[in-house]
């Protein structure tokens, strides 16, 4: 797993907007309607397809060089897009995870009264229970997503 990525995306244009396809990653084919964001959706696409890939243990495959990239009928344009990628798994880290409590009614009623706030309250004794204060990060494996 690298810190930093860079791979050949193709850029098609025409009347609808812009498709951006990478040729060495199949399925990420974000698109957009202007040039700035296309660099920018081609940029988070490619974040977000090659964290899905380490967190699924998947082998990520080595760019392709920039000269062996051919745009289909020679209408695309080749450009290069480069994933800094310790922020992004950062971000993914710490995005929220619903889950579903099972408590007595009891009790609920009276957290209710005073007005307890579950997910912080949850959050706050899951930290004091591992012992954990520092930020996610931290504490994982970027490629497995388990404590060290």
């Amino acid at each position: 797993m690298k810190d930093t990525y860079v791979y050949p995306a193709v850029f098609y244009d025409d009347a609808d907007g812009i498709a951006i396809e990478f040729p060495d990653l199949p399925g990420c084919f974000p698109c957009a309607h202007t040039m700035e964001e296309a660099f920018q959706n081609a940029r988070e696409a490619l974040q977000l397809h090659l964290y899905g890939m380490e967190e699924d243990g998947e082998d990520i495959p080595e760019p392709s060089r920039v000269c062996d990239v051919k745009p289909e009928d020679g209408s695309g344009s080749v450009v290069m897009i480069e994933a800094w990628m310790p922020p992004f798994r950062e971000k993914m880290l710490n995005k929220s995870t619903a889950k579903t409590v099972t408590i007595p009614r009891w009790l609920d009623i009276l957290a209710r009264r005073e007005k307890v706030n579950y997910s912080h309250l949850l959050q706050e004794s899951l930290k004091s229970y591992l012992g954990v204060h520092e930020s996610a990060a931290q504490h994982f494996h970027a490629n497995s997503g388990k404590k060290p």
